[in-house]
């Protein structure tokens, strides 16, 4: 990439003309280095205990992100102890031997303006600070003492339980939100991918120290660690990193568990409905997608864009700006490690349900007949193009990007070799996916308002 970059600035204020400005400034011509030139390539070290440790070096940095993964979440878990990964979590925040509690770790991270947080999913958790790059060696100590001695104090377990419930009440009073969580209810039937991360309230009103402290033991092992630095990377962090986190102790005998994975069926039960009083109906509608690696996985990530990635994909533009039956409309296609999720959510006019649901999927229809426009495809991809371009700019993306990368495919992908297959898919491939996607047997269906009745609408939530 080649851009012009002027080394004298403009009189503030002032209009000149191009040849004042030519006149007046030096110009250089400037390569940004990308991911793929030697010193800018992500890199990968194995700690003594073989835990891998990846640096990504950022040109111009000011800042380091340290991320922490742990291959495990929700899926993991068995009904007994649904969302101990998600209480595990919170539970890292609540002091340590050296730092006692929430406010000695929050404090110390806020001296430095720090962001830091911490998230879980269905398959993996993730704790990471992002901090001026001369503080790195700080921002090491506090995640790793967080991961190896936090105190999981009885008290402040008991304490947390409350927060985690309200947290389920958050989720739960937002249609936006929660229509996801019902809606994988119904994708993933018979399968722990089903299940609420946040857990039921039952088990977090119950789910015992000893039952936590066990299940942490099992996963929290190097085997299952993966640790991401991107940035401005010193030697200092790279050291407490190795004195600490590549001294976690491999357990004598493994007590984690593979989950068992997911093979798509044809659903039973393919519509699910919760009656709210609310001014707008959220509506999700998903099929089985494709898993991590599958050839498949471009050109289903393009086929989202074209239906719902922007303002102005098809969705958008039928649904809401030509009709009006929307605010909000997007669709996006998420891998999991042994299958994925091509899902389109909308907040509907809740009057005109029956039009806004045949036109989403006339859409669908058209795609999988007609297929796309190999205009509609160039545009695609310079979306996901500049998209990219745009995130990568960020310390935090680049480590999550890599971090999640390994984790799953044990690969250190750019995204220049991303984009690359991305700019390989064809028409016809989108044709193709969309085929083998949007099949009525395994389409799922969600909507939460008011005077939902079922029966009439599983009768418009069907692919013809």
């Amino acid at each position: 990439m080649v851009v012009a970059s002027a080394l004298k600035q403009g009189e503030h204020g002032h209009h000149k003309t191009v040849r004042q400005y030519r006149d007046q400034h030096i110009v250089r011509i400037v390569r940004l280095k990308t991911s793929e030139d030697e010193d800018m390539k992500p890199k990968l070290t194995l700690l003594p205990n073989k835990i891998p440790f990846i640096e990504v070096p950022m040109e111009n940095a000011a800042s380091v992100s340290l991320f922490i993964f742990c291959r495990v979440g929700s899926r993991y878990e068995t009904k007994e102890i649904n969302g101990a990964s998600h209480f595990i979590e919170h539970l890292m925040f609540k002091g340590t031997k050296r730092r006692p509690d929430t406010e000695a770790i929050s404090r110390e991270l806020d001296r430095y303006g720090a962001v830091n947080n911490a998230m879980t999913s269905k398959d993996y958790t993730c704790y990471y600070v992002k901090i001026d790059a001369k503080k790195g060696k700080q921002a090491a100590d506090i995640l790793q003492d967080m991961l190896i001695h936090s105190k999981f104090d009885a008290h402040e377990i008991d304490r947390e339980r409350g927060v985690i419930i309200e947290e389920i009440n958050m989720y739960e009073d937002n249609p936006n939100m929660h229509i996801e969580d019902l809606l994988e209810s119904i994708l993933f039937p018979n399968s722990t991918l089903g299940w609420n991360i946040a857990g039921p309230r039952e088990v977090i009103r119950t789910v015992s120290r000893e039952a936590l402290i066990r299940y942490r033991d099992a996963y929290y092992v190097p085997s299952r660690l993966v640790v991401v630095a991107a940035g401005a990377i010193r030697p200092e962090l790279r050291a407490k990193i190795r004195s600490t986190l590549g001294k976690i102790r491999t357990p004598v005998r493994a007590q984690d568990h593979a989950f068992k994975k997911f093979s798509p069926v044809a659903l039973k039960d393919r519509l699910v409905i919760q009656e709210k009083r609310t001014e707008q109906t959220q509506v999700g509608i998903a099929f089985h997608g494709f898993a991590m690696g599958s050839k498949d996985e471009p050109a289903a990530k393009i086929l989202a864009t074209i239906l719902g990635g922007s303002m102005s994909s098809r969705l958008f533009i039928n649904v809401r700006v030509q009709k009006g039956l929307c605010y909000s409309i997007s669709a996006s296609h998420q891998s999991l490690e042994d299958t994925g999720v091509f899902s389109i959510y909308a907040g509907l006019d809740r009057k005109r349900i029956p039009l806004a649901i045949k036109t989403i999927l006339d859409e669908l229809r058209d795609v999988k007949l007609h297929g796309v426009t190999p205009e509609e495809l160039v545009r695609a991809k310079d979306y996901l193009r500049g998209k990219l371009a745009l995130a990568f700019e960020d310390t935090s993306v680049r480590a999550d990007w890599y971090g999640r990368g390994y984790l799953f495919r044990k690969t250190l992908e750019t995204p220049e070799q991303r984009l690359r297959q991305l700019g390989a898919v064809t028409v016809a491939d989108v044709r193709r996916v969309a085929q083998k996607i949007f099949v009525n047997a395994h389409m799922a269906s969600a909507v939460i308002g008011p005077q939902a009745k079922k029966r009439t609408l599983e009768k418009i939530f069907k692919m013809r």
